[in-house]
This record gives C-alpha cells, sequence and structure tokens, in this order.
C-alpha cells in the first residue's frame, strides 16, 4: 500500500510540474512575442506598421524614435524617473539595511513585534494607505514634489529588511567583535564592515526595487500631478493621446522606457539569486 500511495504520489508531482512547466512555457514565449513585437514595430513607418505588423522591417528607420525625443518634455520626464530611481533605491537602501542590522545583532524589547510589523507590511499593498499619505504630503507641501514621492519609495522597506535580515544572520559576529576590540564604533562597523560584504544583496535589493520604482504608474499618477515632475511611464501614457495615429511613435516611447531595465537585468541579473540565496543557509 505504502509503495503505491509513493507511486501515486510521484505521478501527481510529476503532472503537477509538467503543467506549471507549460504555463511557464507559455507566458515566456507570450513576453518574448509582445517585447519583440514591439520593438520590430518601433522601427517602422507607419505605412509599413499597418500593412506589416508582425513582421520584420523592410527598412529599418529611427525617425520614430527622432520623433518621440523631440517631444515637449520627454527628456524632462526621463531624468524625472532617474532622479526619482536614484534616490529612492538610495534612502531605501539605507534605511532597509540600518534596521536589518540592527533586527539582527540586537536584543531589545518589542523587537518580535517590530519584525511582526515589518512582515505583516509584506501582506498589504501600498494603495491602501493612499489617502492618508495623500494627506500627510499635502500638509508637509510635498505634493507634486519628486522628494516626496522619493520618501514614499524610501518607506517601503518590508521586503528589502527581510531579505538583509536574512543575509546578516549569516555573518559571523566575530567580525565585529574584532571591529570594536580596535575602537571602531557601531555605524564604522555596519559601513566599513558589513555593507561591503553584503555586495550580492545589494545589487539585488537595487536591482529588484529600482525596475518597481522605474516602471511604477499608480503613485506618480496620483502624487505628481504637474507636468514638469511627471515621470517617463505617466508621460509616455500622456503622449498616447497624440499617438493613437502613429503606433510607430507610441512603440518607440515604450522601447525607449523598456531600455534602462533591460539594460540592468543584463548587467546584473547573475546578481539576483545569490542576494537571493545568500541567506538562505546558515552555517
Amino acid at each position: 500500500m505504502n509503495k503505491e500511495k509513493k507511486i501515486i504520489r510521484s505521478a501527481g508531482e510529476k503532472t503537477v510540474r509538467g503543467i506549471f512547466s507549460v504555463m511557464l512555457f507559455i507566458v515566456t514565449l507570450s513576453t518574448i512575442l509582445v517585447i519583440g513585437i514591439t520593438v520590430l514595430n518601433s522601427f517602422k513607418t507607419k505605412g509599413e506598421l499597418i500593412k506589416n505588423t508582425f513582421g520584420i522591417p523592410a527598412e529599418f528607420t529611427l525617425d520614430s524614435f527622432k520623433r518621440v525625443l523631440t517631444q515637449d518634455h520627454f527628456l524632462r520626464y526621463f531624468m524625472n524617473s532617474i532622479i526619482l530611481t536614484v534616490g529612492g533605491i538610495s534612502l531605501l537602501i539605507f534605511l532597509a539595511s540600518m534596521t536589518a542590522y540592527g533586527l539582527s545583532r540586537y536584543k531589545f524589547k518589542m523587537k518580535g513585534a517590530v519584525q511582526t510589523y515589518f512582515m505583516l507590511g509584506l501582506m498589504f499593498p501600498i494603495q491602501l494607505g493612499l489617502l492618508p499619505l495623500f494627506i500627510i504630503l499635502r500638509s508637509l507641501g510635498l505634493l507634486n514634489n519628486l522628494l516626496g514621492l522619493i520618501l514614499l519609495y524610501g518607506a517601503g522597506m518590508s521586503f528589502p529588511v527581510f531579505v538583509f535580515s536574512k543575509f546578516f544572520s549569516t555573518i559571523p559576529e566575530a567580525l565585529e567583535e574584532s571591529a570594536r576590540l580596535d575602537g571602531a564604533g557601531e555605524f564604522t562597523i555596519y559601513w566599513r564592515i558589513i555593507l561591503p560584504i553584503c555586495k550580492p544583496v545589494l545589487a539585488t535589493i537595487a536591482l529588484i526595487n529600482s525596475v518597481t520604482i522605474w516602471n511604477d504608474f499608480y503613485m506618480p499618477l496620483v502624487f505628481l500631478g504637474k507636468a514638469n515632475v511627471r515621470t517617463l511611464t505617466l508621460g509616455v501614457y500622456k503622449y498616447m493621446e497624440s499617438f493613437l495615429k502613429n503606433w510607430n511613435y507610441a512603440f518607440a516611447a515604450v522601447v525607449i522606457t523598456l531600455v534602462p531595465v533591460v539594460v540592468l537585468y543584463f548587467l546584473f541579473s547573475n546578481q539576483i539569486v545569490a542576494g537571493l540565496t545568500g541567506g538562505a543557509v546558515k552555517e
């Protein structure tokens, strides 16, 4: 009976794995096709796009990209996205790493409650708190201000704190004790000893959250209403109204938005696995 149950269970597991593999293949193929069609269509003229929507361009042209890049405020939108991403990630990594270091190294009252608080943050979407956040930023005069949104992104620490904490728990405390004997303070230990060891985790957190911030549409839509502070995703959305009769321009705008994300993934994709699995095994 036990052997029969094991055989049935094994067959069931193989079936489930097979279904998941097929689903992942379909999703991956669909994503590649959509991105491929978008890129190819960005190099077509309007006439060729209508006649040959899914094929390779007969002649590659950069006219659509030139048209998009000369749009009013487009480069400003691009710079706004860069400022928002770099600022948000820098603040997030600094706050999350310091918080995780304190939680993993020091014992204090309510430590369990603080850890639970950050874990609960993984369960609730930020959209639930938009109204109070809007009221707070308005009272501080930070609506339609990139600094306000940078502060909000920097406060989204639940996942980074979790990853940092797991990684810090694998670092021998003997390193810190040796530094203390040499007269190093707590911040010096954190800044000069702990952070340099955490490069894989730093790269992982930076990459994942950079893509999230760069592609974010909802938060800028709510908190950045003025044209001079719009992000690239919000700007592309506004441009769609003028591009509805020229879809080649729309495709070019989307490709420009995708380029930084793709470059980041190609440069640092190996760091994601290393960072996420860095705290998986504790010696």
